[in-house]
């Protein structure tokens, strides 16, 4: 193995049931760089991270590792961690009601004549956690940490096991810009200290601000590995999606714009207590209203209390001119609304169920359980649905749990699509997708408001909100600070209204 590579793996194939998941991949990790693995959903990225780790088996190849001789296996995670690699997902798999050091050294606690030695595992978290600078106590519950932090504490103990290689998948999916600040400045550290990291994310702009170097996946296939500084953000976008791609921003220049503005929903003074304070707001038909803010700044919360998902304890609602009490969403769902949750992992997906049992259960419950669907009815709005979102999956009765991240968050669209709703609320339905997905989403959207559904759009990127909305309102602490439209939408008039809208 060449000095400074830690990691090689070479013609890596790997086969689910109807699918070529990597086909004869190559990878190369040097010590001590930041190597970003790029791809659209169902590019084989963590695919790949899982046969590396030992969570999949693969069919041919082989995987080398710094200071073993010859090939080797992993046959599972805990295998992969005792060869020095380690894994901090973007969902955060520490356990929250122990303690953070309990955390830091879960299965390798320091004992004392058999039993935990308490003392030098507090002491030795506390040292860990102050040699990197993470903002934590050793004695906390884990559940008391914010999630960014989690994500430090998860980094950290990859660390203390003395980890050659750390793989780093979508963990700034939920983080706010400091955190991330944060967190790049302990990825750089750990690389100035010579571990390879492997970096998954869908932000372009963190690939440009850490990494070193670039590994492009495609369909399963290896399109090819860049030097950051040699790979335009054009050509990465283009050699991602496999085209030639000129310009995202314009898909809103075949969209009509409104004539007549006839309100659909109607808040007035509308709030619910400890998150959002009374709020007005009207949003037409036809229209794409954005809910811009920072993170925590109630953007959520306010389409949570439109919705019953919240019941807001003051203020009125009209849908479409009659006033109307919302107690519980299935409330909500009646008057001609559906909504799409932030969290699709908590609220979104019913991971064991088939893609057609996920596209069909909110319409259920909208008839009710003495009007059941019959197989046929569910066959064809299922592959209605598959067809229209150009959903990949082998089948409609593929277990949703097994489609990639994209892919679930079509199918709860098609869900949402298939209520017929004059009112969809849209929380953050690109995150954590590729471009290519999130593309298309923005031009349903559009072309959904084309037909006359009004939508609630929310998004951390401002681009993306830009481009789907005609009006944007704005929030800040809980409340709402503004509304922008016209020549104010721009990035500037955003970021000026979050700022300080209000003296």
């Amino acid at each position: 193995m060449e000095g400074n590579v830690v990691l090689t793996m070479r013609d890596i194939s790997k086969t689910f049931p109807g699918v070529k998941a990597l086909q004869h991949v190559d990878f190369t990790l040097r010590k001590g760089e930041i190597h970003a693995l790029m791809g659209e959903n169902g590019a084989g990225k963590s695919t790949l991270i899982k046969v590396l780790t030992g969570v999949h088996e693969f069919e041919n190849g082989e995987i080398r590792l710094d200071g073993k001789d010859g090939p080797i296996i992993n046959k599972s995670p805990q295998d992969a961690q005792n060869n020095g690699i380690s894994t901090v997902y973007q969902e955060v798999n520490l356990c929250p009601n122990l303690t953070v050091a309990e955390n830091l050294f879960i299965g390798r606690e320091p004992r004392k004549a058999g039993f935990i030695d308490w003392r030098t595992m507090n002491k030795r978290a506390t040292e860990l956690l102050n040699s990197l600078e993470i903002d934590a106590s050793a004695t906390q519950k884990l559940e008391e940490v914010s999630l960014a932090r989690q994500q430090m504490i998860a980094i950290a103990r990859a660390v203390d096991m003395k980890c050659k290689v750390l793989i780093l998948d979508e963990p700034t999916s939920s983080l706010d810009d400091d955190e991330v600040a944060k967190l790049f400045k302990l990825m750089n550290r750990l690389k100035d200290e010579g571990v390879g990291i492997i970096f998954v994310t869908h932000f372009l702009e963190q690939v440009y601000e850490v990494c070193d170097r670039i590994t492009v996946l495609r369909n399963g296939e290896l399109v090819g590995e860049y030097e950051v500084k040699d790979l335009p953000r054009v050509m990465l976008v283009a050699k991602m999606m496999g085209k030639d791609f000129d310009d995202l921003a314009d898909i809103k220049g075949d969209h009509a714009e409104l004539k007549e503005f006839i309100p659909v929903i109607e808040a007035e003074g509308l709030s619910h207590k400890g998150t959002i304070k009374p709020f007005d707001m009207t949003i037409n038909k036809g229209e794409v209203v954005g809910f811009t803010g920072l993170l925590g700044s109630g953007r959520s919360e306010l389409v949570r209390a439109i919705y019953g998902a919240d019941k807001a304890d003051s203020g009125k609602l009209k849908v479409n001119g009659k006033e109307v009490k919302i107690h519980a969403p299935i409330d909500a769902m009646k008057l001609g609304m559906a909504y799409l949750p932030e969290d699709r992992k908590k609220d979104g997906i019913i991971a064991d169920l088939s893609v057609r049992e996920n596209i069909i259960i909110a319409l259920q419950a909208k008839k009710g359980m003495f009007h059941p669907m019959s197989r046929k009815e569910m066959d064809e709005a299922a592959d209605k649905y598959i067809k229209m979102l150009q959903i990949k999956t082998a089948s409609r009765e593929t277990p949703i749990k097994s489609l990639s991240g994209g892919n679930q968050q079509k199918v709860i669209i098609g869900r949402w699509l298939l209520t017929n709703p004059d009112f969809l609320i849209l929380d953050e339905p690109t995150r954590g997708i590729d471009i290519g997905t999130k593309t298309e989403i923005q031009k349903l959207v559009l072309d959904l408001a084309d037909q006359g559904m009004s939508v609630a759009f929310i998004s951390s990127e401002v681009e993306e909100m830009l481009r789907t909305c005609s009006r944007m309102a704005v929030m800040r602490d809980g409340k709402k600070v503004g509304e922008i439209s016209g020549d104010e939408l721009s990035q500037e008039g955003i970021m000026k209204a979050i700022a300080g809208g209000e003296e």
